[in-house]
C-alpha cells in the first residue's frame, strides 16, 4: 500500500488569517476562521474529514456488498461531523453517515448489517476512533429483487 499525502498552509492571525489545505493529487481548498466557525463560503477540516470518512465508508462499503454476493449499482454516502467546544479547544464529538444504496437482491436487514460492519471496519473509521460516536443510518434505495 501506498502513502497518501497532504499538506496545509495558514498565513494571518486566526481571526483574519486565511489557510489551505491540498491533498496531493486534487486541488486546494481553502479555508478560515470564518468558514469554519461562522458558516462563511470555503471549506474547513472538519468537512475534509468527512469527506475523507464518506468516501473511505462507500468503497468498503462496495467491497464488503461484493463479498456477500449482492455487487451494488451505486453508493452514496454524506457525513455530518460536528465540532464541540472542549474545555479550552475544540472537539470532534460525533460524525453522522447517511448512506443510500442500490444493490439489487438484498433486503433491508442484511444491508444494515453488512453496513454496520464495514462503518467499523473502515480504514478512515479506525483512525477516527477517538471520535465519541460514529452513527450510521443505512437505507437500499430499491427493494430487494
Amino acid at each position: 500500500m501506498g502513502t497518501s499525502k497532504a499538506s496545509a498552509q495558514w498565513e494571518g492571525s486566526i481571526k483574519t488569517g486565511k489557510g489551505s489545505m491540498k491533498p496531493e493529487h486534487a486541488p486546494e481548498i481553502p479555508f478560515s476562521f470564518a468558514s469554519r466557525f461562522e458558516g462563511q463560503p470555503a471549506s474547513n477540516p472538519e468537512e475534509v474529514v468527512g469527506a475523507a470518512l464518506a468516501g473511505c465508508f462507500s468503497m468498503a462499503l462496495s467491497l464488503s456488498l461484493e463479498k456477500a454476493g449482492t455487487p451494488p449499482r451505486s453508493i452514496h454516502t454524506a457525513a455530518a461531523v460536528k465540532l464541540e467546544k472542549d474545555g479550552e479547544g475544540f472537539s470532534i464529538t460525533t460524525i453522522e453517515l447517511t448512506t443510500e444504496a442500490d444493490v439489487p437482491g438484498l433486503d433491508a436487514d442484511k444491508f444494515t448489517e453488512i453496513a454496520e460492519a464495514t462503518k467499523k471496519a473502515c480504514p478512515v473509521s479506525k483512525a477516527l476512533a477517538g471520535v465519541r460516536t460514529i452513527a450510521l443510518k443505512a437505507s437500499l434505495r430499491s427493494a430487494a429483487q
